[in-house]
This record gives C-alpha cells, sequence and structure tokens, in this order.
C-alpha cells in the first residue's frame, strides 16, 4: 500500500507539471500561469491526506488550505520582488526568498481564527490584492522553444515528488489546520517556475505570476467543494465533485474574459 501511494504520488505530480510545461512553452505562459490556479498540487494534497489520514481530516484541512491561499500568492509575490533585484543567482535566492516567506505567512495564518465566512472572503480578497499588485507585469510568450529532455524531466519529478511527500508527511503530525496551510503550496507552480526561469528568462516567468491569482478562484471552489462532500461521499467522489466545480470556474473566467475583451 505504502509503495503505491509513493508511486501515484509521483506519477501524477510528474504529469501535471509536465503539462503545465508544455502549455508554457507552446501555448504561452498567461495560459500555464491561469492554468497553474487549477487545483492540481492542492488537489494531490488534500487526497492523499484523505486516503492516508481519512476524509474528515481533510475535509477540515480543506477550509485551512482557502486561508493558505494567501501565503500561496505571498510565495509568487516574493519570487518576482526578489528576481526583479538580484542579477546573479536569482533563480537560488529568488527561491529561498519565497519559500522564506510563505512560511513566515502560513506561520501567521494559523493563529487566525476561521470560520466558513472568513474562510471565503480572505482569500477571495487576496486574489483582488495580488491582480493589483501584478497589474504592472507584461505578458511576454516563449519565442524559442527549446525541446523537452530527460534531465528536465527528472528534475521536475523529484522537485514536486519532494514537495508532495514533505507536505502529507507533515500532516500526520501536525493537525488539520497546518496540513490545510501546507496543502496550499505551490507543489506544481513551484518546479514550473523554476524550469522555465532556468531555461529561459524571468519575464516569462513574470507571466506566470501575473495570471496565477486569476485561475485560484478554481481552487478555492475546489477546496469548498471538499470540505462540504468529502465527509459524505468520500475521497473518490467528493474529489470528482470537486474537480467538476473547479472546471466550472475556469469555464466560466474563460466566457467572462472574452466577453470582456470584444
Amino acid at each position: 500500500m505504502v509503495e503505491l501511494v509513493f508511486l501515484s504520488k509521483l506519477v501524477v505530480t510528474v504529469c501535471l507539471v509536465l503539462v503545465l510545461s508544455i502549455i508554457a512553452e507552446y501555448i504561452g505562459p498567461k495560459a500555464a500561469g491561469i492554468l497553474a490556479g487549477y487545483p492540481l498540487g492542492a488537489a494531490i494534497a488534500l487526497f492523499f491526506i484523505g486516503l492516508e489520514i481519512g476524509p474528515e481530516f481533510a475535509s477540515k484541512s480543506a477550509v485551512y488550505t482557502r486561508i493558505g491561499l494567501v501565503a500561496t500568492q505571498s510565495f509568487v509575490y516574493f519570487y518576482f520582488k526578489s528576481s526583479l533585484i538580484f542579477d546573479r543567482w536569482d533563480v537560488l535566492i529568488s527561491s529561498m526568498l519565497a519559500i522564506i516567506g510563505y512560511f513566515v505567512i502560513i506561520w501567521m495564518l494559523h493563529f487566525v481564527k476561521v470560520n466558513k465566512f472568513l474562510a471565503i472572503l480572505i482569500p477571495i480578497g487576496s486574489i483582488f490584492l495580488f491582480v493589483y499588485l501584478f497589474r504592472e507585469i507584461k505578458n511576454v510568450n516563449i519565442q524559442n522553444k527549446i525541446k523537452l529532455t530527460h534531465k528536465v524531466l527528472l528534475l521536475r519529478a523529484i522537485l514536486a515528488a519532494v514537495i508532495i511527500l514533505v507536505i502529507t508527511g507533515l500532516a500526520q503530525f501536525v493537525g488539520p489546520t497546518w496540513a490545510g496551510l501546507f496543502s496550499a503550496f505551490p507543489i506544481t507552480l513551484f518546479p514550473l517556475i523554476l524550469i522555465i526561469h532556468i531555461t529561459y528568462d524571468r519575464t516569462h516567468v513574470h507571466t506566470i505570476i501575473k495570471n496565477f491569482p486569476l485561475g485560484l478562484g478554481s481552487l478555492i471552489s475546489y477546496s469548498l467543494a471538499v470540505s462540504i462532500v468529502y465527509p459524505t461521499y468520500g475521497i473518490y467522489m467528493g474529489t470528482f465533485i470537486a474537480l467538476t466545480a473547479a472546471t466550472i470556474y475556469l469555464i466560466i473566467y474563460r466566457i467572462v474574459a472574452g466577453q470582456m475583451k470584444r
């Protein structure tokens, strides 16, 4: 059972990072940024938390996942600001400062006494805040694309697998509040940012960051659905219902965005 869970985490995470990378390179960083807000990492984390610990635990954790979106967006904000300041070792320094900033924010958030109203209001308010903070970033497409290599795929696999294993492993010891906050860590977005930054240019990473908050409504929809349906329908049917809710958000967003361009 343990080996099966490990293999499932590894395969699913690698596939998600690979798909986002292909989207960033061949469709555009803007699309990848929006889709990165889809509950890819959180869905994996909450699913395996529910599988290993129980659906009730995952349901309680999902409430704090929504609050954790403040830290998730803070992560990319710290990365963005750091990459503007540092020219040498910018990937390493930006990553370190973003991770430190993330854990500082979730440490502050775990003191917040959350109710159902705040669990929706806080993440929605944070999306508007970070959309405003990223408003001046220009959307830049990747022009000279490289071929995917085994080295790149291996790096993505290692990064994503380690992060998801750490999050679900810690969930057994820290309780549902911290588990929910940890599940908001950008486990697929982070390796995507690293790969694009190392391979291309920070402007392409900034495009991903700019559009990331716009897709987070799908994650809010997902975690809200998980907190409601996991205890009743279990993790398998509950995950399907939650992913459906997240997908509906993206469809609505696409329609509204298309209408606004006209």
